[in-house]
């Protein structure tokens, strides 16, 4: 815990609020406070350092800003949840195995399944999966977890007439990517997704155990078999306070000059 133990060394030219915000990020770090903890105030660490309140709000200003801290008001200043890293934008990994790999286990709960004509499903999955006014589509509502803590709701639509084995298939222990490897005709070979920052509505905000209004990363994503063909349309809504996103770029190779024919 934070102690006073020359901890903060004002002789030398490492700002005092970076000094006091690396201590407190140790701590983190290192387990002493966990999420949920309150951290002292600012009059306390004050007394604890001899440092300005100016130079410890500007500290825990930072902290909040990446994430590590929450303030709430007339309470005080916690431990924020971790962020969960995602490769979601990277690659196609399942949701169960990236949670795995980081030491939590996931679960997932079924919310809904069933079959509903395109027309309820609306006109960006008819647009999206191709498909036209008489056909059906599978829709799948799902809630997946982390260590038992609501992460991301996905509303899934897949057309019924190439899809329809799945009906057969539970989604709380299976993984639908897996289940539609079964066969060549929806085994997703590749996916498109566009992301934006949207705020929750009521139901959202209740579903994943957040405030109305709060910050969600929205991705929509068409997934296409090898031979081209849209197999499934998805759109997902991850906390945004759970969540963080990791991208690779690779600089587009430049082109070398065209050299001039000998003349």
């Amino acid at each position: 815990m934070l102690e006073n133990k020359g901890q903060i060394n004002h002789a030398i030219p490492i700002p005092l609020y970076f000094q006091l915000k690396e201590l407190i990020l140790n701590e983190i770090r290192s387990g002493n406070y966990k999420s949920g903890d309150m951290i002292p105030t600012e009059l306390e660490m004050s007394e604890m350092f001899g440092l300005s309140r100016t130079t410890i709000r500007q500290a825990t200003a930072e902290l909040v800003q990446e994430g590590w801290l929450i303030k709430i008001k007339s309470k005080g200043t916690f431990v924020s949840m971790p962020r969960i890293p995602q490769d979601f934008v990277n690659k196609l990994e399942s949701y169960d195995d990236s949670i795995r790999a980081q030491g939590m286990e996931p679960s997932t709960q079924v919310l809904e399944m069933n079959v509903i004509s395109v027309s309820e499903a609306g006109a960006p999955v008819r647009k999206n999966l191709k498909l036209r006014d008489a056909d059906k589509v599978i829709y799948l509502y799902r809630k997946r977890c982390a260590d038992g803590n609501p992460i991301v709701l996905v509303q899934t639509y897949l057309p019924y007439s190439n899809c329809r084995e799945i009906l057969e298939h539970d989604f709380a222990r299976e993984k639908l990517y897996s289940v539609l490897a079964l066969s060549e005709k929806t085994r997703i070979f590749r996916v498109e997704r566009v992301m934006e920052a949207i705020e929750a509505d009521s139901q959202t905000a209740r579903l994943l155990s957040i405030k109305k209004g709060k910050a969600l990363q929205h991705f929509e994503s068409v997934g296409y078999n090898a031979f081209g063909e849209p197999v499934e349309y998805s759109l997902a809504y991850y906390r945004g306070d759970r969540s963080r996103f990791n991208v690779t770029v690779f600089p587009e190779e430049e082109k070398q000059p065209e050299m001039p024919e000998n003349q």
